[in-house]
């Protein structure tokens, strides 16, 4: 389901244009072409399902250095300020990938809300 949302234009290849809608998709808009570049010339061809999903099987392999889960987060907190909006995440959740319902949403936060003290 990751390569559905990320294969903005649902052609079966995952380009830059579809990286860059993702991106903007999660609040971060301005990325640099380079940026995407670079992420683009990882994969040795076109980018289908079964180059993603090797791509990411490789990626899992082992753990993600620290820096790179920080990077993840960032796309959540783009302007860095160590949080994610409530009404944000409630979006991505009822929105993207495996749709939460509103009801869905609101009942998890009680059980896995933020750790405080």
């Amino acid at each position: 389901q990751a390569f559905t949302v990320i294969d903005q234009n649902r052609d079966g290849i995952i380009d830059k244009d579809d990286l860059r809608e993702t991106f903007a998709a999660m609040g971060r808009l301005n990325v640099k072409n380079e940026e995407l570049d670079a992420m683009i010339k990882e994969a040795s061809g076109p980018i289908n399902f079964t180059v993603f999903l090797t791509m990411f099987g490789e990626k899992l392999k082992g753990a993600d250095p620290e820096d790179v889960i920080m990077g993840a987060f960032k796309v959540l907190d783009p302007d860095g300020k160590g949080s994610i909006k409530k009404s944000f995440l409630e979006e991505l959740l009822t929105t993207q990938c495996d749709r939460f319902t509103p009801e869905e949403v609101r009942g998890e936060y009680p059980k896995n809300g933020p750790k405080t003290g």
